[in-house]
């Protein structure tokens, strides 16, 4: 069936990430073990936590001080959780605006309300535009959904909740464990490496997806 729906992904898609930044942060701050306890590969409990909206920014802080054993401020904290925030991608998000009369446009990011709220307040900085939001129909972040990639089960609720076909949907990540979930839930998927830029890879796609 042809697509008719397109969800993005947020990090490595409209804005870039540096998990290396926030790493050396924490490190900076006497937290010598931060690498083994969030990247790419795995994240512990208390991220994941954060991540689906289970626990509070000061639950955060609070289980961060007592994971790293260092008395550390919530500023600091914040300051070094958001370093991997890097810059939105103009040509990215100037293909929405190409894509939007003849697509329906969604966004699902896995991130979390301090993240959140770093993120939008640049985006309206940088841009001078209406809420980052506003850009999709909707945006879905796990930290409100209480679901996150890569489990199948948070893409059926999407799903669900707008009412949109898997066979009609396309969606668009960096990490291959998100796609093969968003696989599991029966949509079709596009995968943007390092190195690819939306605006390179997707118009082409679609054409031959027609």
């Amino acid at each position: 069936m042809p697509i008719k729906n397109i969800i993005f992904d947020l990090g490595g898609v409209f804005i870039d990430i540096h998990f290396d930044r926030t790493q050396s942060a924490f490190e900076h701050l006497g937290f010598a073990n931060y690498g083994s306890q969030f990247n790419l590969q795995y994240y512990a409990p208390l991220f994941q936590q954060l991540e689906t909206g289970h626990i509070s920014p000061s639950q955060f802080f609070d289980g961060l001080r007592q994971m790293s054993g260092q008395p550390l401020t919530n500023e600091q904290i914040t300051g070094a959780w958001n370093a991997m925030l890097g810059a939105f991608r103009p040509a990215a998000l100037q293909l929405l605006a190409e894509l939007r009369s003849n697509y329906r446009l969604l966004l699902f990011s896995n991130t979390n309300s301090i993240h959140y709220d770093a993120f939008t307040a640049e985006y309206g900085k940088s841009f001078g535009l209406p809420h980052f939001d506003s850009l999709f129909a909707p945006a879905y972040y796990s930290h409100t959904l209480g679901l996150r990639k890569p489990h199948p089960e948070s893409f059926t609720a999407i799903l669900q909740k707008e009412g949109l076909s898997a066979s009609e949907t396309l969606f668009i990540d960096d990490t291959t464990a998100n796609l093969e979930g968003a696989t599991a839930a029966g949509l079709t998927t596009l995968a943007l490496p390092p190195g690819t830029y939306l605006e390179d890879v997707l118009p082409p796609f679609l054409r031959v997806a027609g």
